[in-house]
C-alpha cells in the first residue's frame, strides 16, 4: 500500500513537472502570437516586441550554467517550488506592465526562473523512477513543452486576441499557481546530490561535448527550416496561406508522438535513437528540398521533420543522465544553453539562406546542418569507453559516503 501510494505521488509530481515545462514553453512563445496586439497596446513597433522573445532566449543561453552553479546546494522540492513562485509573479507583473520597460524587465526575469527550470527539471523527474525509466520519464516532461507549442499557444493566441493580450499572460500565470501547488506538495523533499540521477551513470567528458555539439547543429538545422516554413509552404509548394495554420497542427501532433515513442527507444539504446532522429531530421528536411512542390509529399514531410525532432530531443534528455561528466544538473543546463545557441544560430542561418536561395533554401541548409551532425553523432562509436583509470578519478571526485 505504502509503495503504491508513492508510485502515485511519482507520477503525479512527473505530471506537475511536465506542467511546468509546459508553462514555460507557452511563456516564452506567446508573445509571437500576440504581436500585433502587443504592439498596438505599447505603441511600440513589431519588431521591438519581438525582442521580447530575441533577449529571452538570450537570458536562457547565457545564465543557465551560473545560476544552476549558483543554486546547487539548494533543496530540489524547494527550488522548483521557488522558481514556479516566481514564474508566477513575474507574469503577474507582464500583465500590468504600462511601458516596454518594465515589460522587458518581466520578461527577463521569467527568462532567468526558465533557465534554472529547464537545467533542474529532468534530474529532478528522473529521481521519482527507477533508471530504467529514464527515457520515458524524459519524454512525458518534455511533452510538456510539445503540448505547449500544439495548444497553448494557440489557445492564448486566441484568447488574446478575443479578451486582449494581458488575458492571455493572465491565464498563464494562474495556471502557475495549479502546477505551484502540485510540485510543492507531491514532489519528495530531498536535498542536492541525494539521488542516482545526481550525476552521470557512465560520466564520459568526451561523448558529453560531442553531445553537445549534435545538439547545436542538429538543432540549427531543424530550426534553419522551421523558422521559415510558412513561406516555404506558400511560395514553394504552393499552398494558400489559409493551409498553415493546419500543417502546424499537424506538425505539432506529430511531435507530441515522436517525443512520447522515443522514450522507450532511449532506455534501451540512447546513442542509436540520437543517431536515428537526427538521420530522419536530415530525411526530411531533404525529402522537402527535392520534392516539396508536391502539397502531399510537403504535408508528410513537414509532420516527419517534427517527429524527429521532438523526439531528439528526448535523446539528449536521456544521454545527457547517462553521461553527464559531473552534476548532472550542470550538464543539462550546459545542454540547454546549447540548444538555445542552435536556435539562434539556425535562426540567422536560414534568414542569410532566405535572401540568396529562397524559402527552399532554408530546407537544404537544415539538412546539411543535420548531415554534420549525424556524422558526429555516428562517431560515438569510435571513442572508446572511460577509462577505468578515468572512472576511479570520477568516483573520487564523490564524497566517500555517495559512492554506489
Amino acid at each position: 500500500m505504502g509503495q503504491a501510494h508513492a508510485h502515485r505521488r511519482a507520477v503525479g509530481a512527473l505530471i506537475g513537472l511536465a506542467g511546468g515545462t509546459f508553462l514555460y514553453t507557452a511563456a516564452e512563445a506567446l508573445p509571437i502570437g500576440l504581436l500585433l496586439p502587443m504592439a498596438v497596446d505599447l505603441a511600440v513597433p513589431p519588431s521591438q516586441v519581438g525582442m521580447l522573445v530575441t533577449v529571452y532566449g538570450a537570458v536562457v543561453m547565457v545564465a543557465s550554467v551560473p545560476l544552476t552553479a549558483l543554486v546547487r546546494r539548494v533543496p530540489r522540492r524547494r527550488l522548483l517550488s521557488a522558481l514556479l513562485v516566481g514564474f508566477v509573479v513575474s507574469n503577474a507583473i507582464t500583465v500590468f506592465a504600462s511601458t516596454f520597460t518594465m515589460l522587458m524587465a518581466a520578461r527577463i526575469a521569467t527568462a532567468a526562473t526558465h533557465a534554472l527550470f529547464w537545467a533542474v527539471v529532468v534530474p529532478t523527474a528522473a529521481e521519482l523512477f527507477r533508471p530504467g525509466l529514464h527515457g520515458r520519464v524524459v519524454a512525458i516532461v518534455f511533452a510538456g513543452g510539445n503540448v505547449a507549442l500544439v495548444l497553448g499557444v494557440p489557445a492564448g493566441t486566441w484568447l488574446g486576441e478575443r479578451a486582449g493580450w494581458r488575458a492571455s499572460f493572465l491565464a498563464v500565470a494562474g495556471l502557475g499557481v495549479l502546477v505551484f501547488a502540485v510540485v510543492a506538495w507531491l514532489l519528495p523533499s530531498t536535498g542536492p546530490a541525494q539521488g542516482h540521477a545526481d550525476r552521470g551513470r557512465t560520466p564520459d567528458s568526451r561523448r558529453f561535448w560531442l553531445l553537445v555539439v549534435v545538439a547545436v547543429l542538429s538543432t540549427a538545422g531543424a530550426i534553419a527550416a522551421y523558422t521559415y516554413i510558412a513561406l516555404f509552404v506558400t511560395e514553394v509548394t504552393g499552398l494558400p496561406a489559409a493551409s498553415i495554420a493546419t500543417i502546424l497542427l499537424a506538425r505539432g501532433v506529430a511531435s507530441v508522438l515522436g517525443i512520447l515513442a522515443a522514450g522507450p527507444i532511449v532506455d534501451r539504446s540512447p546513442w542509436t535513437a540520437l543517431v536515428a532522429t537526427v538521420a530522419l531530421q536530415c530525411v526530411a528536411l531533404l525529402g522537402l528540398y527535392a520534392f516539396g512542390h508536391h502539397p502531399a509529399v510537403a504535408v508528410v514531410l513537414i509532420a516527419i521533420a517534427g517527429l524527429g525532432f521532438a523526439a531528439f530531443t528526448a535523446a539528449l534528455g536521456g544521454l545527457v543522465l547517462q553521461v553527464a561528466p559531473g552534476r548532472s544538473d550542470l550538464a543539462a543546463a550546459t545542454l540547454s544553453a546549447a540548444v538555445n545557441v542552435g536556435i539562434t544560430g539556425g535562426a540567422f542561418f536560414g534568414a542569410l539562406v532566405l535572401e540568396s536561395h529562397g524559402a527552399a533554401g532554408t530546407m537544404l541548409i537544415g539538412a546539411l546542418l543535420g548531415a554534420v551532425a549525424l556524422a558526429l553523432a555516428l562517431g560515438e562509436r569510435l571513442i572508446p569507453p572511460p577509462h577505468s583509470k578515468g572512472g576511479a578519478a570520477v568516483r573520487e571526485s564523490i564524497p566517500a559516503g555517495r559512492r554506489r
